[in-house]
């Protein structure tokens, strides 16, 4: 991966706010299904629309075209703009003033997702424990993914510490 293609922090260019209007707008229901099967039974609809998604998403977002969207739980900044790649949470090289250990002067992504979870009343959000990432779904359309049940249990409904698995010991 060249340095031009590695991820940048990204503060995302519309409100949280309105990002979580339009993640309510955008949630899953029988149309959107109906829309979702039409559009990837055609592969050059199917393209045009994820072409659609990266640029719109990209601009936004910062979007990174992960296939699995994360959005809806970290204040609507992506977290696969990290440029490590995380997805629950800053890595232990956050600055003291909120700056990227690896492209210091940028803000952490995580630091943003906090402080725009924060501002639309949402930071419990980012206690949510996030899967791993699927990497064969890079590229493809998280919307028709979402909108197919197909990221269903993308992460945790709690922060998995009420009731932790058992460690088991040999």
């Amino acid at each position: 991966m060249s340095a031009s293609e590695q991820p940048h922090p990204t503060r995302p260019s519309i409100a949280a706010s309105t990002g979580y209007r339009l993640g309510r707008v955008l949630a899953p229901n029988r149309a959107y299904r109906w829309l979702a099967g039409r559009i990837e039974a055609r592969p050059r609809l199917r393209r045009w629309f994820t072409a659609a998604e990266r640029h719109s998403k990209q601009r936004l977002f910062g979007c990174r075209m992960c296939g699995q969207c994360a959005l809806p739980a970290t204040g609507y900044a992506c977290p696969m703009s990290c440029p490590k790649q995380l997805r629950n949470g800053p890595c232990g090289g956050v600055s003291a003033n909120g700056d990227c250990e690896v492209y210091p002067g940028r803000r952490c992504v995580w630091v943003i997702a906090y402080e725009r979870a924060e501002r639309a009343g949402h930071s419990a959000d980012l206690t949510l424990l996030q899967r791993p990432v699927d990497h064969r779904l890079a590229g493809s359309s998280s919307w028709l993914n979402y909108w197919q049940g197909r990221d269903e249990g993308l992460w945790t409904s709690d922060d998995g510490l009420a009731h932790p698995a058992p460690v088991h010991r040999p």
